[in-house]
This record gives C-alpha cells, sequence and structure tokens, in this order.
C-alpha cells in the first residue's frame, strides 16, 4: 500500500510502515536502513552476487534491484523469517552441519535460493542445484559443502514428509 507520508511493506508476515524512504530507494537499502533487517547483504548492488536475495511473492530476487515501492500490497521474505523464532530452519540447519558457512557474507542469498528452490523441487538433482545457486557468489567455500548442505536439508525434508 502506497499513501502520500509513505507506504507498508508486508515482510515475514508482518506488514511494517515504512515513512521515510526517499523516491527510488531499493528494497535492500529499505530492508536494512529504514526497516532494521540487515540480514540481506549489500555488496554489489547490481544483482550480480546474490547476497541480497530475498522472496517476494515467493519468487526469489535480488532485493537491490527492486524498487522498495514496488513491493508494496507484495509478500517479501527475508533470511530473517525464513527459521521460526529461536529456531532454525532445516536449510539453515543443514548448513551448520555441513560446515558450509565461513565468513557468511553469501550466506543469507544462498540459504533463501536453496529454501525456494526445496519448497519447488523437494529432491533436485546436481545440476538443478548449481543452477537455482548460479547467482549466488561465494568466495569462501568453493562450493561443496554449499551442495552437501543442500542434500542434507532435502534428505531432512523428506525424511519429515514421510510418514
Amino acid at each position: 500500500m502506497t499513501n502520500e507520508s509513505g507506504f507498508s511493506l508486508s515482510v515475514n508476515g508482518r506488514s511494517r510502515s515504512v515513512v521515510d524512504a526517499l523516491p527510488g530507494e531499493s528494497l535492500l537499502f529499505v530492508l536494512r536502513e529504514r526497516l532494521g533487517l540487515a540480514g540481506s547483504k549489500n555488496a554489489c548492488e547490481e544483482g550480480e552476487c546474490g547476497s541480497c536475495t530475498v522472496r517476494l511473492d515467493d519468487e526469489t530476487v535480488c532485493s537491490c534491484l527492486v524498487l522498495a515501492e514496488a513491493a508494496a500490497g507484495r509478500q517479501v521474505m527475508t533470511i530473517e523469517g525464513l527459521g521460526s523464532e529461536g529456531d532454525l530452519s532445516d536449510v539453515q540447519q543443514a548448513f551448520l552441519d555441513a560446515g558450509a558457512v565461513q565468513c557468511g557474507f553469501c550466506t543469507p542469498g544462498l540459504l533463501m535460493a536453496i529454501d525456494a528452490l526445496l519448497e519447488n523441487d523437494p529432491d533436485p538433482d546436481d545440476l538443478t542445484v548449481r543452477e537455482a545457486i548460479s547467482g549466488n557468489l561465494c568466495r569462501c567455500t568453493g562450493y561443496g559443502r554449499i551442495l552437501d548442505a543442500v542434500d542434507r536439508a532435502a534428505e531432512a525434508r523428506q525424511a519429515e514428509a514421510t510418514p
């Protein structure tokens, strides 16, 4: 919703008022600087690294490329909304278990992309996983542990879904 004094965003299932944003501010900037949700990282500001990945109406997007006002009336999910209060999501836990977190800068974007992938394809093959995370750059891990974490999360979801 947009009005003369600002707009509101639905972020992680909660309506948040944005009253001090300037025209042209990115969703990433508003999330981090206006709403205090610093989980999405600001690196390239060109949509090349994926560190700012969020879900917008269940589609993964680079929040640095989305105008904040364009997200009004849509559902935004950030890394802060991935787990529940005090509990890690299965993907977050898999990253810890696989040792896939090193410096952590790329981690929020990767987690968002992988969570979206597993919601749409609970048993992805290696090529599908690589394609799904191809927009997320990591300089530390070499991706081996990240791929292992995806396998772990997929197995956990399959085990949970099996009665």
